[in-house]
């Protein structure tokens, strides 16, 4: 569950801000992007874990709503993760999660099913249970995808596993041990990838993102140019419209592009309009034909 208030300016250390709105919104990172791969046209399920608390009412009804299958999403007693994010009036935010629940999930219940094609990851879960998900997706010839945030070291045994990580400057810059300030983000994409993960994407706002696949030259593509509302959740979004074209067979770089577009629109679009954004005007965007969706 998301918390997210608006604000003139992120507080500085002891600065109290007074804040002009509040929204209490679907949210957690492998909520967000389950629903994304779902409304841009994948067969999508998710695991994880609710609390037993009013959020976890909230989490469950979104997700059947979204037509996502949730049978693996696990309930237990304590509290549900939420985060609170502050939304300034440019669009950009600042946020502190709490994985509560999803600390305790229990691996030995989790299934992945039959016709599986794409795993994403994310860190809002213990690193093991990353790894031994995709282990255990690798055996079955199923892609992996680690959105790795919100921002932490990373085994070398995860990245190996990887077929596609994605990260922003600021999680780059951690991976990298390197001062964001003076980050290069091709030269951070290529150690990525030369630490083990076969396609490394940085996204960077704005700027774009730029894009290493298996080795080759570092890519860059351009951001689409749109007025900011806020910019909270743009990276789930971009994550699970990339992994839904994937899912569909398209190439990684029209997939990309997509997910640029699926993004775009996200940060452009006032919050209770967002579950209307179309797979039509993702493509209108980003120039695209039409992408097949996955049979639902």
């Amino acid at each position: 569950m998301d918390v997210v208030v608006n604000a003139p300016h992120l507080p500085a250390l002891d600065e109290t801000v007074a804040g002009n709105g509040v929204t209490y919104q679907f949210g957690g990172k492998g909520g967000n992007q389950a629903v994304a791969a779902a409304r841009f046209g994948a067969k999508t399920a998710m695991a994880g874990r609710v609390g037993a608390d009013e959020f976890a009412e909230h989490l469950l009804a979104h997700l059947d709503e979204s037509g996502v299958e949730r049978s693996q999403v696990q309930q237990g007693a304590g509290a549900s993760g939420m985060s609170v994010a502050i939304v300034n009036s440019k669009g950009g935010y600042g946020a502190v999660t709490v994985s509560a629940a999803n600390l305790e999930i229990e691996l030995g219940k989790i299934s992945i099913p039959r016709g599986t094609k794409i795993l994403i990851l994310q860190n809002e879960v213990p690193e093991a249970l990353n790894i031994a998900l995709a282990k255990k997706a690798k055996r079955a010839g199923i892609s992996i995808i680690l959105n790795a945030a919100p921002a932490r070291e990373m085994e070398d045994e995860l990245v190996g596993l990887l077929d596609m990580l994605i990260v922003n400057r600021g999680e780059a810059s951690l991976l990298c041990n390197q001062g964001e300030a003076g980050l290069n983000p091709a030269d951070a994409a290529m150690a990525l990838h030369q630490k083990g993960a076969r396609q490394v994407i940085i996204t960077l706002g704005e700027e774009g993102l730029v894009f290493v696949d298996e080795g080759k030259d570092v890519l860059e593509a351009a951001a689409f140019g749109v007025d900011v509302i806020s910019s909270h959740g743009a990276g789930d979004a971009f994550t699970g419209a990339l992994a839904a074209c994937l899912a569909t067979g398209r190439g990684t770089h029209q997939a990309i592009r997509f997910a640029q577009g699926a993004a775009a629109l996200h940060v452009s679009t006032p919050v209770e309009k967002r579950c209307g954004i179309s797979i039509t005007e993702v493509e209108r965007l980003a120039g695209l034909g039409a992408c097949e969706t996955a049979s639902r």
